[in-house]
């Protein structure tokens, strides 16, 4: 049988690992740090005028048109969506699955979810034109007659499966929390820190009473997580697959969506734990290279799932003999007979997210921190592309050549997509600094066994 890799490297004792893991919360941030926030809070604020300008002046700053009627906004908040589903996979169903090198990465990725839904939260919302009004979206009693949503629309859908997912990510980010609060609060200098983490650690006090219960929360909190991950990109994707649109209406859109989402937020884990492991380096014991691997062959699987969704989604347009459906396929590839008008974007897609990540069939490829940091990158490009081709190409060429037109691509438009990563990296470079990022109730039973906790040896 082979031996498999410890999860934590350098010998630890217990004492050290809460020493390693309370270190960026109980000291002041380095160089790095700062200049990383300055950099992001810079981006968001630019952001927040961004967003002011457009609900001062309209929609019309954007590249929406005719027939063009959605644009970057909703593009960019599947993107978001996507990228929140690693987290919540990786906590909860790899938690029934009893998976131990989720442990290291789990508390990350949790945080990663809750920003990325905070983040795509306020995309559909602009979006609506008059963001004042979006109450209206919510179904409750009100005094405006029969003025009531359409339960019948997967966009309102969408209203109940996002709002849903970001409560019950939030609720298993926190009490995941809970003893580890306890201990900086036992670990606290400061009174008003004690204070604060006394609070939030709800009167934690490490008796097997408490232990209990928190196991049995923790349980039945990942079990309603686990159909989440898979329903709400499913949802999101019958926003399209609804549709009477030609390269909308398949039923292939919600599996092929949840893998796709699976792989971009799998890529935005692995950029971020790259970065931690940069910033704080007495991470590096815990995030191994072991488990950055394990991720990066999740991110060579989706990818080739999601590979084979494309070349699917061609051969049924070829074989439905749809004239239409036919066209629309032809006209992303940018194939003779068609416009091909974004065809470029077709390829950057299927480039960034089939072919690229097939380096990592090479073992140095999945342990090599320079080759999966860009290649992460690059997946997340593919992916916010793959939304665009799904959107643009199929609204700006449909049944009747006489509505025919490209999308307005506006100043607008991308600095609403390059602002919401000032809004995500602001939340999770604060999020460093104020809570642990890996989880010290959770690490500490992946010691060897037979660890002596004073003297370090076997």
């Amino acid at each position: 049988m082979m031996k498999r890799n410890q999860l934590i490297l350098g010998n630890k004792t217990l004492k050290d690992i809460t020493d390693d893991i309370c270190q960026p919360v109980e000291t002041l941030p380095g160089k790095g740090w700062v200049a990383m926030f300055l950099s992001a809070k810079t981006l968001l604020l630019f952001y927040i005028f961004v967003m002011g300008m457009i609900v001062a002046n309209g929609m019309g700053l954007l590249g929406v048109n005719h027939p063009n009627g959605w644009g970057t906004m909703i593009i960019t908040f599947v993107f978001w969506i996507g990228i929140g589903h690693a987290g919540t996979l990786i906590s909860a169903i790899l938690f029934l699955f009893r998976q131990k090198w989720r442990t290291s990465v789990a508390r990350t990725a949790e945080a990663m979810t809750v920003f990325a839904v905070m983040t795509a939260g306020l995309f559909p919302l602009l979006h609506t034109g008059r963001p004042w009004l979006d109450f209206w979206l919510f179904p409750y009693p009100n005094q405006r007659g029969p003025l009531w949503v359409n339960f019948r629309s997967p966009l309102l859908w969408d209203v109940f499966a996002v709002s849903t997912y970001a409560t019950v990510s939030m609720v298993f980010w926190y009490i995941g929390l809970v003893p580890d609060f306890a201990t900086l609060k036992d670990r606290a200098k400061n009174k008003i820190r004690k204070t604060v983490y006394g609070v939030l650690s709800l009167g934690w006090r490490g008796t097997a009473r408490n232990w209990s219960h928190y196991e049995m929360v923790y349980l039945i909190l990942a079990g309603l997580s686990t159909p989440l991950v898979l329903s709400v990109h499913t949802i999101v994707s019958f926003d399209f697959a609804v549709a009477g649109l030609p390269g909308w209406h398949t039923t292939i859109f919600p599996p092929y969506f949840v893998a796709g989402a699976i792989f971009s937020g799998f890529a935005m884990v692995v950029t971020l734990m790259t970065l931690v492991r940069i910033g704080f380096p007495q991470f590096k014991d815990y995030i191994t290279l072991d488990h950055m691997e394990v991720m990066n062959k999740i991110i060579m699987t989706t990818g080739l799932m999601v590979g084979y969704a494309y070349a699917s989604e061609f051969f049924v347009a070829w074989y439905s003999g749809n004239p239409y459906e036919r066209y629309v396929f032809m006209n992303r590839a940018g194939l003779p007979g068609t416009s091909g008008d974004y065809a470029w974007s077709y390829w950057i897609m299927v480039t960034c997210n089939v072919i690229l990540p097939q380096v990592f069939w090479s073992k140095w490829a999945r342990r090599n921190i320079a080759v999966m940091f860009v290649i992460s990158i690059f997946v997340n490009i593919g992916m916010w592309f793959e939304r665009f081709v799904i959107t643009i190409t199929s609204l700006h060429n449909d049944f009747l050549p006489s509505n025919w037109g490209n999308y307005a691509w506006s100043f607008w438009d991308g600095a609403l997509l390059f602002g919401s990563f000032g809004m995500f990296l602001t939340l999770f470079l604060l999020y460093l600094r104020v809570f642990p990022a890996i989880s010290i109730a959770e690490i500490k039973p992946m010691l060897p066994v037979g660890r002596d906790d004073n003297k370090g040896g076997h």
